[in-house]
């Protein structure tokens, strides 16, 4: 079976390497950034402080602020807007997976027109972005270097899950200094989100070699590195080996695409405007326990990643030991138990996973599941 892998032509990675990456912004000969952003980021000042860096390189800037939690239509529309408006020949997305994901539809928008609803499914669109650089500052989405692009439909009440080659950046960077300032409960959620991409990723039934290498590295590393994180946010080795975890977990995901996980998460998300990383982060252990029954020997991998001592186990055993090593890492981050705690309702169930079996993200989980087996993979994570 032949594959493709998908990477961003350029990636800049370290901790001071942000200096770095505005020389090589600065060669591709840009005139005008649309800085897109959210309203955090832009009163701490970091969009003014790269915009300043973009300004010594003799590049103009526009900020843009209005990228919120989970990115709406809306919001890609404003900053369209924008972007047309002050004629900027480029995009600079700085933040999160919010931030990424909003200046991903901006930029597709820009160049292929139409609304970015047009867009939802796997490769909808027919031409290039508009330029995009990615600088990261958090440790989880890896959306700064993948063809995924999530917008909520406020309108249905869904993510609509984008997957394009169309949409990827054309350089990322991964600096761990701009994440030294994550709070605890962000950089917890974000790193369950970059465990869950890697897992997800290696047990996909578009997994290959390449991205096995990837997840299962990726999962050593959070495993590894994440309580750290969580617990002494200026560690700066354990920060930046969350920012190589999260790009690894991307570049796993972005080639073997995910599953059931993210395709009932980004529900929660549409749905009640919750946080993807706590969703996923509740929801991984129920879905790889439905999983369990056809990747026993590939979740038993994963107890090992996750430095379970799994010496004379059978594949159901090892199975089991990584659903309880992801349980006990979500519980020492402080992850909330359930979906009760984030304000789901078991009445919405029956939408929930309608919704959830119509999401791309489903394609590659390694066991099929209908209607009712979603509904009850949701009742167990209440």
């Amino acid at each position: 079976m032949s594959s493709t892998f998908f990477i961003p032509a350029v990636n800049i990675m370290g901790t001071g390497c942000l200096d770095e990456a505005m020389d090589a912004i600065r060669k591709y000969g840009f005139r005008k950034a649309l800085i897109v952003t959210d309203t955090g980021l832009a009163k701490a000042g970091v969009a003014t402080m790269i915009a300043g860096k973009l300004a010594i390189q003799d590049i103009d800037s526009v900020i843009f602020d209005g990228a919120k939690p989970n990115p709406s239509i809306a919001n890609v529309e404003l900053g369209l807007g924008l972007l047309k408006e002050s004629r900027c020949d480029f995009v600079v997305s700085l933040g999160g997976g919010s931030p990424h994901d909003c200046a991903k539809g901006i930029a597709l928008c820009a160049t292929n027109g139409g609304t970015i609803r047009d867009y939802e499914g796997v490769d909808q669109s027919t031409k290039p972005q508009l330029p995009l650089i990615a600088i990261n500052t958090t440790a989880g989405t890896a959306s700064e270097m993948t063809r995924f692009c999530i917008i909520t439909d406020e309108s249905r009440h869904v993510k609509m899950a984008i997957v394009d080659r169309n949409v990827t950046p054309l350089l990322s960077v991964n600096d761990p200094a701009l994440m030294v300032a994550m709070p605890k409960g962000l950089t917890a959620a974000t790193g369950m989100d970059a465990l869950t991409h890697a897992i997800e990723a290696y047990v996909s039934t578009a997994a290959n070699p390449i991205t096995d290498a990837c997840a299962l590295k990726a999962i050593t590393l959070i495993s590894n590195n994440l309580r750290l994180a969580v617990r002494e946010g200026s560690d700066m080795i354990a920060r930046e080996n969350m920012a190589y975890a999260q790009f690894l977990a991307g570049m796993a995901f972005n080639n073997a695409s995910l599953g059931y996980v993210h395709a009932m998460a980004h529900q929660l998300g549409g749905f009640y405007d919750l946080p993807h990383g706590v969703c996923n982060a509740v929801l991984l252990p129920h879905v790889q326990s439905f999983n369990a029954l056809v990747c026993a020997d590939r979740l038993t991998d994963v107890a090992r990643a996750m430095g379970a001592d799994i010496r004379g186990f059978s594949p159901e055993e090892g199975a089991q030991a990584a659903i309880a090593a992801i349980r006990n890492l979500a519980r020492d981050v402080e992850i909330p138990a359930g979906l009760r705690e984030l304000g789901a309702r078991l009445n919405d169930i029956p939408v929930l996973a309608s919704n959830a079996l119509k999401d791309a993200c489903g394609l590659t989980n390694p066991r099929p599941a209908d209607q009712r087996q979603i509904e009850e993979i949701f009742r167990s994570a209440f």
